[in-house]
């Protein structure tokens, strides 16, 4: 259970990323999109280095125990899964839609992890669909309260992404990778040909 909680806060503690960006734009600090897609590339890149080093080289550091679950002790972890999606939002999505998508899966995926009871379902329980889609809808307000529908189209987005396992083969999809690019996709898609 205590390694559960420091799993949620250091999923949480994406939200810091969306944070540095918003502040950094307030006070004029120089960090442009431009260098925040550039930062968070950087991230990726050693995210993934890191699970290369975890996987193939067999480096073992403390660092890996609040971040990887035991069924992916030989696998490519959810930690790389959420910084490469989270990167995938900040390169390929505006600004608006990319910092809502971000924090989707920041906050509204440990706290719809809060109410689900764990069982590998396909589709989870109402009560995790309307959480995520409830948090994902207030998040998604400040960001796009001049496009409602895109508000919709993103909490929607969000919550298939971490309500309905997508399955390739015998692979399941991480909803760490899917939630900010489905939220992301179908807010633009709307933003793009939705009605004004």
């Amino acid at each position: 259970m205590a390694d559960e909680l420091k799993r949620r806060a250091v999923h949480a503690s994406g939200a810091g990323l969306v944070a540095l960006y918003l502040l950094a734009a307030q006070f004029d600090l120089g960090l442009t999109w431009d260098r925040f897609q550039l930062l968070m590339g950087l991230l990726a890149a050693g995210t993934i280095a890191l699970e290369f080093l975890r996987l193939q080289v067999g480096l073992e550091l403390s660092l890996y125990d609040p971040l990887t679950r035991e069924y992916e002790q030989d696998q490519f972890a959810g930690y790389g899964y959420y910084m490469v999606s989270m990167t995938a939002a900040v390169l390929f999505f505006e600004p608006r839609v990319a910092l809502p998508a971000m924090l989707m899966l920041a906050i509204g995926d440990p706290i719809s992890g809060t109410v689900s009871d764990d069982s590998l379902k396909f589709v989870k329980g109402p009560k995790v669909l309307v959480t995520m889609f409830v948090v994902s809808t207030l998040i998604a307000v400040p960001f796009l309260h001049e496009r409602p529908l895109a508000v919709l189209a993103a909490a929607v987005g969000a919550t298939v992404a971490d309500g309905v396992k997508l399955r390739l083969g015998e692979y399941i999809v991480d909803d760490n990778l899917t939630i900010p690019i489905y939220a992301g996709l179908l807010a633009t898609l709307v933003l793009e040909f939705g009605p004004v």
